[in-house]
Formats: structure tokens, sequence, C-alpha cells
């Protein structure tokens, strides 16, 4: 079944909201962009206009004319403001140091999050970029955009902002790079009054879910990705907007293990899509990719002669667990060895597919360096069917998080805390059983600290009654 949101969603004619022409979109020629000098010489950001790359210095300077030629009353903020931005930028890079004051100073009425504040410490120098703030935008699931909206969002930014956006920030966000502080009530309004869209979320809070492509159109997804997503970000809108954890904390969905977000890397709860039945096989494709009929790999190499396809060497060999092999012309999988690490599935998608039995893989604490460095996740639960309401999961979520705001300190990260208590503690402050998955490294010392509840009889032994058992 496709996913459907629960509410019905507000359909967005641009022709009805857009603010500017097509002429006052388009008002440069590019002979006008070749001579333009923006006001401040920036030699160092000349240069990264060189080479064979995009430069995001080369879309600033378009921006900035573009404004420029733009009537005064047709924009809400300085029309020098990008000019500004890269001189700003200039003197960071002759200065060595950010010229930015950031932080959560500002924000929307009853949002904690979703505006992130910036403030120079250069106002009389560059007084179009004194307040430059930053606004995040709830992308939709799997970031399935139309025209209508962007185009409307980018209008609306024009209008309100400096016209300079990102897609996408790490977390997932459209992110809105550029207002003054006057323009940020009027901007959410506009975006949820007519646009029906929220911001996402910044500081020590839940920040905005993101997912694969999902099943909308990947056949390796395990797990509806884009109703997960949709759901957590609906179920926990005051985390979302409010904050009040110890410090950020990011969800991630992958539909399987290809991980698409790298959700195992990049957030500090990662649900990825797993099967724990048997690899579906097709003998008779197998024979097909053996006999060259198929193309491995559904073509992805297709820009050379790879020579002819080898089932031992490309796929048996490869596989890391060493589970497959070929016996009387047929394909076998020891499937409790496979470690789903997907390689002989992306080999040979038209032979093998994933199993039938769905369900989802948690992991906690994977984040960018912040206190102690870059870290994965570790393995939570193994297995856990993801079905609608997802009250299982958000079982594992709220327990994570109410021990995370109990002992977590200021600015640390989940993984942080875990690495600091260790994962005996932590996953049985989850409630959570140990498991054998959970194993990063064989132990490196003999000493097994018990608890006394797990010795029979306690710390506190009859001395008889070890006799008993123990005669001379």
């Amino acid at each position: 079944m496709a996913f459907e949101p629960k509410r019905p969603v507000k359909d967005i004619n641009y022709q009805e909201a857009r603010i500017y022409t097509d002429a006052e979109l388009k008002n440069y020629t590019e002979e006008e962009l070749k001579n333009f000098k923006i006001k401040h010489d920036i030699p160092m950001l000349d240069e990264l206009e060189k080479g064979p790359w995009p430069s995001f210095v080369a879309d600033a300077k378009r921006n900035a004319l573009h404004r420029k030629k733009m009537a005064d009353d047709r924009l809400l903020i300085d029309k020098e403001g990008t000019e500004d931005l890269l001189g700003v930028l200039e003197q960071s890079f002759v200065d060595g140091e950010t010229h930015w004051k950031h932080g959560g100073i500002v924000g929307v009425m009853g949002y904690g999050g979703g505006v992130i504040g910036r403030y120079s410490d250069m106002a009389e120098k560059y007084p179009a970029v004194a307040h430059f703030h930053t606004m995040r935008v709830n992308q939709p699931a799997s970031k399935f955009y139309d025209t209508n909206f962007l185009r409307t969002i980018c209008d609306l930014w024009e209008y309100r902002g400096s016209g300079l956006m990102n897609l996408h920030g790490s977390t997932g966000d459209l992110v809105l790079l550029g207002t003054v502080t006057e323009q940020l009530e009027p901007i959410f309004f506009e975006l949820t009054h007519v646009m029906d869209q929220d911001i996402g979320g910044s500081g020590s809070n839940l920040r905005t879910p993101s997912c694969c492509i999902g099943k909308a159109r990947c056949e390796f997804s395990c797990i509806d990705t884009q109703e997960l997503s949709y759901e957590m970000t609906n179920y926990y809108q005051d985390e979302l907007h409010r904050p009040a954890f110890p410090y950020k904390f990011k969800f991630k969905f992958d539909g399987c293990p290809n991980g698409c977000v790298a959700s195992i890397a990049r957030s500090d709860l990662s649900f990825i899509g797993t099967w724990r039945d048997d690899i579906r096989i097709d003998q008779a494709a197998v024979q097909s990719y053996i006999a060259g009929e198929f193309t491995p790999n559904a073509g992805a190499f297709s820009g050379r002669d790879w020579g002819k396809f080898d089932i031992q060497k490309e796929i048996l060999d490869l596989c890391p667990s060493k589970c497959m092999w070929m016996e009387d012309g047929k394909l076998m999988i020891d499937n409790a060895e496979c470690v789903r690490c997907m390689h002989c599935i992306n080999t040979m998608p038209r032979a093998l597919k994933p199993g039938l039995d769905t369900g989802v893989t948690l992991l906690c604490g994977a984040k960018a360096p912040i206190l102690d460095g870059a870290q994965m996740a570790t393995l939570l639960v193994p297995f856990m069917k993801a079905e609608p309401p997802y009250d299982n999961i958000k079982a594992v979520i709220e327990k994570v998080w109410e021990f995370w705001m109990e002992e977590g300190r200021n600015r640390e990260r989940v993984g942080e805390l875990i690495q600091r208590v260790g994962l005996p503690k932590f996953i049985e402050a989850c409630e959570l059983p140990a498991t054998p998955q959970m194993v990063k490294a064989p132990r490196s010392n003999p000493y097994i600290l018990w608890k006394e509840e797990d010795v029979t009889g306690g710390w506190q032994r009859d001395i008889n009654d070890y006799r008993t058992r123990h005669k001379r």
C-alpha cells in the first residue's frame, strides 16, 4: 500500500502564490554577469571560481547581480547582503577566524528551534549582514518536491531573505541562508499558513528526521521509510521544536542495509531495514547472469569492458562471511551466517532479493567529531517489526531519551554518554538484553565484574552450606 499522509496536503499553485514576474527573475544578461564586480575586493574567493568544478562563489555573484538590479521596493532586506556576505567570508580567510557570532538568540514564537541566529562582529564594515539568520525548513520524506513548492519558497526567500539556499543540510532540511530578525515571524507565517510547511529542528532537540527513498522507488527497501519518518516527525513534535535534551539528537531511516542516507554514521538513532528469513533466490536468473544474459550490478559499471561475469570471483569470494557457494549448478546460501552486506543482491538484483520477514535494526550513538571524535553507531536491537503505529520502536526511543536526559552532560551526544558510562549500563537502563551482535571485539582482559544479583547466593555465603558441597 502506498504511503499517504494522515491529513490533506495543501496544493500550492505557483501562479497564484508567485511574487515576481519572469522578467524580474531573469533580469541580467551573461555579458552583464561577465563584467560584474562586487563592491569588495575578494581575491581569495575569486580563486575558488577557477578549475573544472562549479563554485558557490560564482552562484553568489549571480545572486548579487540579480538583487542589485531589482527595484528597491521588491526586496525587504538590504539588496547588498550577498556582496557583504562575500566580503565577510574573504575577511575570514584573511584573518584565519570566523566573524560570525553564532547562537540560539532569535527564533519564532512558540518554537525553541528551527532558527540559527547569525550576527556579524564586523557590522560597521559589512552592514547588510549585521544579522544574517538561517532558517531550517522540514523537508518532505525522501525529499520529494514539486516545482510549485520550490518556486514558491524561492520567491518567498528572495523577497524576505537573501535568496541563498542550501539543499540540503546534513540533517536533511531545506536551509534558508540569511535574513534579518524582523522577517523571521512573517516568513514563519508564510511557510505555515500559505505553504502548509513547518520549520525543522535546531539546537538541543530532536533534529528533523530524514529517510531514503524507501518503497516509493526502491525494490530493496524492507520498511516503509517514508511512513516511519512521517510518523516520528509528527509524534515527536514537542521534542522537535522545544529543546530539552543535553544536545542534538538525530533520527535517520535507511530502507535496507545499503544505507543510502548513511544512518549508521550520521544519526544518534539509526533505523536500518532488514530481514530475518532467507534471501530469495531465482536460480534461473542466477544462470542467466553466469551465461552473460543479464548485466551485473544492473549496468552500473558498464562504462568499460570488464570481461565475462565470474560468479566465483565477483560474488562468492567477496562474501565477507563466506556463506555462499555453488552446488550442482545452484547457488547456495547459509542464511544463518549472512551479515546483510547486500553485495550479492546489488550485483545480481534479478536473481537475489531480501527476505519477506522484514523489520528494522536499531543502532545508537553515531556522530561527527564533537568531543571525542567521529564514531559509528552501536547496535541496540538486532531486529524488531516496523508496523504502524510503531509503539515497540517508540518504547525503545523513550527509554534511550530517559536515560540520556538523566545522565547526559551538557553538549554530550548519546554516543559519548555510552562511551563514558559503558554499554552494559546503557542497555540495562534501556531494558534491553545483551546480544552477541553488540560485541565490537572480543574481550582483551580476563576479568568479569559480576553483579551481586547475577551470583547465586549473592556476596554473602554460608560456610556450612559451602562445606556440604565441597567436602575435604
